[in-house]
């Protein structure tokens, strides 16, 4: 299968892309059949030096099958040589990695929740639920201190 992507040069933290055509077997930057441009994403964006491209070849390249991948896509749409790509939707790219973990395990503990306590839990009023979990809270808080006083003071009896 044939793809057009992004070929990646430059040096170190200076990337520079080509936009190649290869198969789809073939590494990244490993062989290709043919240039069909460049990528530059450290320049501006109105900067007409950021994306050069070949767009002759880059059609016949199309008409023979090549399928770009999405960031090719995505080039190729803002210069109008094809329909720009629909934009993907990807809410967990914006939260760090590690705080992932902790909303998926949110949101698979309300997922088991049966459906028929989400609705009676919506006929009740919203403050009750509110004034039970902070009765909750405190009850616990204060019987752990009482208890932890108590250990303390035949620990420190033994020790003598």
């Amino acid at each position: 299968m044939l793809k057009m992507r992004l070929s990646m040069g430059g040096t170190k933290k200076r990337p520079v892309y080509k936009i190649v055509v290869a198969e789809g077997r073939f590494a990244r930057d490993g062989r290709f059949i043919e240039k069909l441009g460049f990528f530059n994403p450290l320049l501006p964006k109105d900067k007409k030096e950021r994306v050069g491209l070949d767009v002759d070849r880059i059609k016949y390249w199309l008409d023979q099958g090549a399928q770009p991948t999405t960031r090719v896509a995505r080039i190729l749409g803002e210069k109008e040589i094809i329909s720009m790509p629909a934009k993907g939707n990807n809410p967990q790219k914006a939260i760090p990695k590690k705080d992932r973990k902790k909303s998926e395990e949110a949101s698979d503990v309300k997922s088991e929740a049966p459906k028929a306590e989400a609705t009676k839990v919506e006929e009740k009023p919203a403050e009750a639920p509110k004034a039970e979990a902070t009765k909750v809270e405190e009850k616990p808080a204060e019987a752990p201190k009482a208890e932890a006083t108590k250990e303390k003071a035949p620990k420190k009896e033994e020790k003598k």
